[in-house]
């Protein structure tokens, strides 16, 4: 009978602790594999997140912290730069003051000249040139805020697309071409256009995506060495005789007024306009609210997403890994080939050889900072977009390299890679597992027992 009792207990407390166990969290059971002991976590064996999953897990405050610090850096080397600065150092212990003084005018003037250069020129004659910078702000920003999109849902993905470059390259061809070589009516021939770039991008970003799944070639050798064909690509299209009938190689015939996209501050509301601003951004604002519907409220957003965080799940999920890498590529081509139109449509009219400028790469900094999600590399997009816009200022107005926005861009990249070195230079605790703490009710019944 005794020996009865005590088995009955013996199963008692093991189906207890085996429920127990089953309610407890997963920050204390581990998920993966993790190996506990009653005491508490002793030892995991849980997989590590890869390298594009701890950047883009950073919260907001590491982009605004790693931004703020980028331009403290900036300021040093505007400093450093500045000829009064260095000459006030040559007798620094004398007079420390001057040095520091030098110092702080050369980078007070500098971002004061980019803001008036990115957002609003007090400085200006009338109040249209007041509001001009921030409109070319905008400009600057819409092939930013499209082709970091196509990057942030790669990003999402977990794929690494190095590609928008040659992406918006051949989407620019196609675009132009659409845009010069047929007289379609009005309305419709920019939205032919509009569709010709983005299919030209899709199918250009389909290529990799397609060898991937296919054959498990790797996304970013794959994107870099098509990049470099779309550069050589472009420079023998100029040279052909349907985009270059007078053989200079520069630029190609004028894309026709009806596939331009409409000024969208025209030209009889603003007497004297210089407004540059057209409804492209309006195709960014839309492609905006597409992407983040697409990733957070549709299927193949969820699978898109799963195949991301973990492709072994996915599958055993029943998703096709394959499928997902293929259309994922696609959409981000397909932005791309937007953010093409916003050049060869909005501010060129044309096509040329430098149409795709450094766009393409800088929007994958675009979409690191805004940690991939639609808003943040939206809002991202237009922050880069300023940048540019000042940066011209800046340097006219203080003589101050350009480059020092190219600079800060990196810094960006660079401290947006490293939170614990944002962390370490603005004291913030570093992130930890949160336990959670016993109740007291189960506190007084262990100590009861």
């Amino acid at each position: 009978m005794t020996d009865h009792h005590q088995h009955s207990m013996s199963e008692g407390s093991d189906a207890g602790e085996e429920q127990a166990t089953a309610a407890a969290p997963p920050a204390l059971t581990g998920t993966e594999g993790a190996t506990q002991s009653p005491g508490g976590p002793t030892h995991r064996e849980t997989e590590r997140p890869s390298v594009l999953q701890q950047i883009l897990s950073g919260s907001a405050l590491m982009s605004v912290l790693a931004f703020v610090l980028a331009l403290v850096i900036g300021g040093l080397l505007i400093a450093f730069a500045d000829q009064d600065t260095r000459e006030a150092a040559g007798y620094f212990f004398s007079r420390p003051t001057d040095t520091l003084g030098a110092a702080w005018s050369a980078v007070w003037d500098a971002y004061v000249a980019m803001f008036r250069g990115s957002v609003f020129d007090w400085k200006a004659a009338t109040f249209a040139g007041m509001i001009k910078p921030l409109t070319e702000s905008l400009v600057f920003s819409v092939p930013l805020i499209l082709a970091g999109l196509g990057i942030a849902v790669g990003f999402r993905a977990g794929l690494f697309n190095i590609g928008a470059q040659g992406q918006i390259i051949v989407g620019a061809i196609v675009a132009a071409w659409l845009g010069f070589a047929f007289d379609l009516p009005v309305g419709i021939h920019l939205l032919v256009a509009m569709l010709g770039g983005a299919i030209g991008g899709a199918v250009y970003a389909g290529i990799p995506g397609l060898l991937k799944a296919r054959f498990g070639a790797n996304e970013v050798i794959v994107t870099i060495m098509l990049n470099y064909i779309a550069v050589y690509l472009i420079s023998y299209v100029l040279k052909q005789p349907t985009f270059n009938p007078g053989r200079t190689g520069q630029r190609s015939p004028a894309v026709s007024a009806d596939a331009t996209y409409p000024l969208l501050v025209p030209d009889w509301l603003v007497p004297g306009n210089t407004f540059r601003l057209h409804w492209g951004f309006v195709v960014a604002i839309l492609a905006t609210v597409f992407v983040w519907w697409l990733l957070e409220r549709s299927t193949i957003g969820f699978e898109l997403r799963a195949a991301g965080a973990n492709p072994a799940a996915a599958r055993t999920a029943g998703m096709s890994v394959g499928r997902v890498t293929v259309i994922t590529m696609l959409i981000a081509g397909a932005l791309a080939g937007l953010a093409a139109t916003g050049q060869v449509l909005g501010t060129e009219r044309s096509l040329t050889a430098g149409v795709a400028a450094s766009y393409g790469f800088d929007a994958i900094t675009v979409a690191l900072l805004g940690r991939s999600r639609p808003l943040g590399t939206f809002f991202a997009g237009l922050l880069f977009g300023a940048l540019k816009a000042g940066g011209f200022l800046m340097q006219s107005q203080t003589a101050t390299p350009i480059d020092i926005v190219l600079v800060v861009q990196s810094l960006i990249v660079l401290l947006i890679a490293a939170p614990p070195l944002v962390r370490a230079v603005f004291r913030l605790p570093a992130p930890g597992p949160r336990v959670r703490r016993p109740s007291r009710s189960t506190t007084t019944k262990e100590v009861t027992a």
